[in-house]
């Protein structure tokens, strides 16, 4: 039994990871602005309701970790936010308020937990098919394109960080998902791959995956919008 740590489960990939992970028989601390009842009522999930984009709520996270957890085994973070806007139209505003999420979040999070994480512990971060360098770009996703690059360079370096402390840090960079957020993206694009297959393939890479990889990021994208 492993304790994990998962934000962005109100909806999609995160929701049905929440649940695949609690009905293996894991401890799952769910992180959301918006809590679903079912993850409230599944014995093996304690849920947050947290901004991620506000650092002093991460105290919340805090006091649950010295009270009750004492450790870490599995962070991912999942939570993303969106904006689709030409880039003549996005303000600095826009911007700071994507990587208060994107970036900023996943930094602050993984900051407070790291005094819980421990050998074989495995922090794994979701990023996009947009973020990777080369890949195909999309007009109006300047905001979220890059700060999903900017977590992956993030990713690399605490991999070096932390690697003497056997702390391994990933990131698994998606293609098209069958998700809201792909919705709001692309309006009526339908995706190969639904939020409960790719949770599937995210599960097994987080319990396993640091056996073989660090620092890395890998690609998971059998076609991109």
């Amino acid at each position: 039994m492993k304790n994990i740590i998962i934000t962005g489960t109100s909806r999609g990939i995160g929701y049905e990871l929440a649940l695949q992970f609690a009905n293996a028989g894991h401890k799952v601390l769910a992180i959301s602005r918006k809590t679903p009842q079912a993850l409230i009522e599944n014995q093996n999930i304690s849920c947050l309701s947290i901004d991620l984009s506000v650092e002093k709520e991460m105290n919340k996270v805090e006091a649950f970790l010295s009270q009750s957890w004492k450790n870490v085994d599995i962070i991912i973070h999942n939570a993303g936010s969106l904006l689709l806007k030409p880039f003549a139209e996005t303000s600095q505003e826009d911007f700071e308020n994507i990587y208060k999420v994107n970036v900023f979040g996943v930094a602050n999070l993984t900051r407070v937990c790291v005094p819980y994480l421990q050998k074989g512990s495995h922090v794994v971060t979701i990023s996009s098919m947009g973020g990777i360098q080369g890949s195909l770009k999309f007009a109006g996703l300047a905001a979220y394109s890059s700060s999903k690059g900017a977590v992956i360079t993030l990713s690399e370096l605490l991999a070096e960080e932390y690697k003497e402390k056997g702390i391994s840090f990933n990131v698994l960079a998606l293609g098209a998902v069958q998700t809201e957020m792909l919705q709001e993206a692309f309006p009526g694009y339908e995706a190969p791959t639904s939020a409960k297959e790719m949770a599937n393939y995210v599960f097994d890479f987080a319990l396993s995956g640091n056996k073989y990889y660090n620092g890395k990021v890998l690609q998971v994208s059998s076609t991109n919008p």
